[in-house]
């Protein structure tokens, strides 16, 4: 068969962030879901301080997307190479690079280059990914002097004294959390493939703030869920999370030790800039989002993690008191 040519697509932008913040944001791969939209989650597999090889999740057209991308970092040059194998091509390898140059103290131009055989032409072909995905790090990079303002990152944890097996359980059949959670009004869920999950939950007004009628009803929140239960670990990320947010990822983690195991629920949020007041009320400060964010999202990781130790630890109990009983 005759060899199939090769497309290739080179592309440039001006972003308003200086080099090394850009090159900085490209190379910390593991943040990328709470920086950039289309990213569910980022694995780093090895790491050798030059090379290394990530698995990354991403969610486009409604659909998970998984594929393997080995880098290499050129911190001094601004530079990333890279190859990924994508699996919508299959057989095929996407070669590229990223390089950042200065164009003065707080801008730069950002070229990526992507290049693969068979790749699809028209609207949906390479040349409108390498478009969109230096769009997207370009919004992104154009906050870099309101970021740690915008960022939030906090825990929940909670102890367990029973089977690892069964608070993943609870947390994975997100299904039936609308009869046990009280947000939780109702849920959908669509598993394409074991352990990828799109789940959309009503929950009555989550998002709102003081400014929300107290009957603006349940809102639908789709969620990307990445299950692994051999690792117990559950990471997930809101497609399009309501006001203040932006972005909103974490993890479910179970952590066992000699006696038992503590549950974690991580949180990485990303708020908006939009005004305020529309979200939170008039005078609503950033500091004021902040507040109501951490306080909403750990008020249902609580909710949750105690339902998951409920669940967990009533079979122990009853296991013991039958064993008590039997002595008698």
């Amino acid at each position: 068969m005759p060899s199939q040519p090769v497309r290739s697509v080179r592309r440039t932008v001006r972003v308003a962030a200086p080099a090394h913040v850009v090159y900085g944001m490209l190379a910390d791969a593991p943040r990328w879901p709470v920086l950039l939209p289309s990213y569910v989650h980022v694995e780093r597999m090895d790491f050798d301080g030059a090379r290394e090889t990530l698995l990354a999740w991403e969610f486009q057209d409604g659909r998970v997307r998984s594929s393997r991308l080995r880098r290499t970092l050129r911190p001094q040059a601004h530079r990333v190479d890279f190859e990924q194998d994508d699996p919508a091509w299959p057989g095929d390898t996407v070669a590229g690079s990223w390089s950042v140059e200065p164009d003065g103290a707080e801008r730069s131009l950002v070229t990526l280059w992507q290049q693969t055989p068979n790749a699809p032409a028209g609207p949906d072909g390479l040349d409108a990914d390498t478009a969109g995905r230096l769009a997207r790090l370009r919004e992104a990079a154009e906050r870099w002097d309101r970021l740690d303002e915008l960022l939030l990152a906090f825990e929940e944890r909670m102890r367990v004294e029973g089977p690892a097996e069964l608070v993943y359980d609870f947390l994975y059949r997100v299904e039936d959390w609308p009869e046990l959670l009280p947000h939780v009004d109702g849920s959908s869920v669509r598993e394409d493939r074991p352990g990828t999950q799109v789940v959309v939950l009503d929950t009555a007004a989550a998002g709102a703030g003081p400014a929300a009628e107290p009957d603006d009803g349940a809102a639908g929140f789709e969620t990307v869920r990445l299950c692994f239960p051999h690792a117990g670990r559950i990471v997930f990320k809101e497609t399009a999370p309501p006001a203040p947010l932006t972005a909103h990822s974490g993890e479910w983690s179970l952590v066992p030790d000699e006696s038992g195991l503590t549950v974690v629920c991580a949180h990485r949020v990303l708020l908006g800039e939009e005004p305020l007041e529309a979200a939170l009320g008039a005078g609503a400060l950033p500091v004021d989002a902040r507040r109501q964010v951490r306080e909403r999202l750990g008020r249902e990781s609580r909710q949750t993690l105690r339902l998951a130790k409920w669940h967990a630890e009533s079979p122990v109990r009853r296991l013991r008191q039958g064993r008590g009983g039997s002595r008698r």
